[in-house]
């Protein structure tokens, strides 16, 4: 009789054992958050992807305690998804995503020390953002270029002559430049620069002749009428520039490229802290004075479950994959 019990008592010990860290990770559900919480913008500050991090965090902090906004720029946004990559899976270290980080730049890197997929988990879908085509006034002025087909039209007539500015190698700027050339025939040379800042600076000095922009960085230039707009690159017209044609639109077809931004934990977090991190940061989506600020810089508010968000990035993934490969775009 004894020595059928002595296995079961092993076996009642092992699943207290077992449990044990799941009743611990529930206390800790339970308790978070119970000290700040890191946001990691991993680009510059100052650009739309900081401010939107920086907005949100001031209104998710009424649910969520202080939120402590820190950049960690470079490598095209990879240092700081690394950064978020390799932490603690408990909720304290969040990252603002963004296309770029989470569905380009893994098919532009050889070597990523995160993975797409497996190092974060999805929060919730913050904004999507069109991106625009916008041509120096002075020029589009010189040579009557009021639409994307005067702009091919010239671009032909002048091979190799014109050149367009991106925030830098591998940005969306970049491949939606190379799609255009590929989709309509023409050759044009690109010209990156460390970030959209100096891009724009660049365009609007006359130093290059065009770039794709988010609309959200771009509206201040469009408002102001320092640039000439084209078209929007997404398969919708904006709702802040309704006259404003789609590339395809304009009769470049198969080109559908947008921007969006995503709140991430760390891959691992457990899912208790992720259902509170989503009702936060919905809720601050949701508040009048926030969307109407994204929409002034162009950036249209979308707060989603954690599923939808992790179908956005593979569908995106799938996308980018398809259009590195078609533009040929490369990182020097």
């Amino acid at each position: 009789m004894f020595s059928r019990l002595k296995p079961l008592a092993a076996l009642a010990a092992l699943a207290a054992s077992l449990a044990f860290p799941v009743s611990a990770l529930a206390e800790s559900a339970a308790d978070y958050p119970s000290k700040p919480i890191q946001f990691i913008v991993p680009y510059s500050a100052g650009g739309p992807l900081d401010g939107t991090a920086r907005l949100l965090a001031e209104k998710a902090q009424a649910d969520l305690g202080p939120i402590v906004v820190e950049n960690k720029p470079g490598a095209g946004g990879n240092i700081g998804a690394a950064y978020v990559a390799k932490t603690n899976p408990d909720g304290y270290t969040l990252m603002m995503g963004a296309v770029a980080i989470n569905a380009i730049n893994p098919w532009l890197y050889e070597k990523l020390s995160f993975d797409p997929i497996k190092s974060f988990e999805p929060v919730t879908l913050v904004a999507s953002v069109p991106n625009v085509l916008i041509v120096n006034k002075e020029f589009a002025q010189a040579n009557g270029i009021d639409s994307v087909q005067n702009l091919i039209d010239y671009a032909r007539q002048h091979d190799g002559q014109l050149n367009f500015a991106s925030g830098g190698n591998g940005s969306a700027g970049h491949l939606a430049g190379e799609l255009l050339n590929v989709r309509s025939d023409i050759n044009t040379v690109h010209v990156p620069y460390a970030g959209a800042s100096p891009a724009k600076l660049a365009l609007l000095a006359g130093q290059v002749d065009y770039m794709f922009d988010n609309l959200a960085s771009a509206s201040s230039l469009i408002n102001g009428d320092k640039v000439k707009a084209l078209a929007v690159t997404t398969a919708d017209r904006s709702t802040l520039y309704p006259d404003l044609p789609t590339m395809q639109e304009s009769g470049v077809e198969k080109f559908d490229l947008g921007t969006w931004f995503g709140v991430f934990a760390t891959g691992g977090t457990p899912r208790p802290i992720i259902d509170k991190l989503n009702a936060a940061y919905a809720k601050a989506l949701r508040d009048p004075d926030v969307r109407k600020n994204l929409l002034t810089m162009g950036s249209t508010a979308e707060p989603t479950t954690p599923e939808a968000l992790a179908d956005l990035v593979k569908h995106d993934l799938a996308k980018y994959k398809e259009v590195v490969e078609t533009s040929g775009a490369k990182l020097f």
